[in-house]
């Protein structure tokens, strides 16, 4: 058989599991919670069912049984035993479909879990940036306030030499010259 030929089963998976699966998660918290989903074999019975009843092939295999028991006349209007089969259907695939929103629930809880220890995290971190910008803003003040010292020093200190200067060319008021 050529690689183009598309075998049954993979025309079946199609109709079963029309929806691509997905990469595993990348999250360490969901990769452990997913494990424990799937250790389970009843966890896994249930996705199987859900991914089942969420194709087009279940929609498809209803609609032939549907006209198969009304066309075959299995049994008389108002059918009563259709009724009733398809009732305990539905309340077993809303049952399924629960499960589905609560494992999706949980992904979710462990999602936001993680999140919000990421962002307690970072308030952390961010806390300390503060306070080292704090110490820097102060240093820096305080180099500022040496370097305007410093340079009023040098102020005195050449305003000092010219009174030196301009008193050294004065006439000695002693000698009397």
């Amino acid at each position: 058989m050529s690689t183009n030929q598309v075998t049954l089963g993979q025309r079946v998976h199609r109709f079963v599991r029309p929806v691509p699966k997905l990469g595993p998660p990348v999250s360490p918290a969901l990769l452990k919670r997913q494990q424990e989903w799937i250790d389970s074999w009843q966890n896994r019975i249930a996705d199987a069912i859900t991914g089942f009843s969420g194709s087009m092939l279940f929609v498809y295999i209803h609609i032939v049984w549907f006209s198969c028991w009304i066309g075959f006349g299995v049994e008389a209007y108002p059918y009563g035993l259709l009724t009733m089969i398809v009732s305990l259907e539905a309340i077993f695939l809303s049952t399924f479909v629960m499960i589905s929103q609560n494992r999706a629930d949980a992904r979710r809880q462990v999602i936001a879990d993680e999140q919000w220890q990421m962002v307690q995290e970072e308030d952390k971190q961010n806390e300390q940036l503060l306070k080292l910008s704090e110490q820097i803003l102060s240093l820096t003040r305080e180099v500022r306030s040496l370097a305007g010292s410093l340079a009023n020093r040098d102020e005195v200190t050449s305003l000092t030499n010219e009174v030196r200067a301009l008193a050294g060319s004065l006439p000695d008021r002693k000698s009397g010259s």
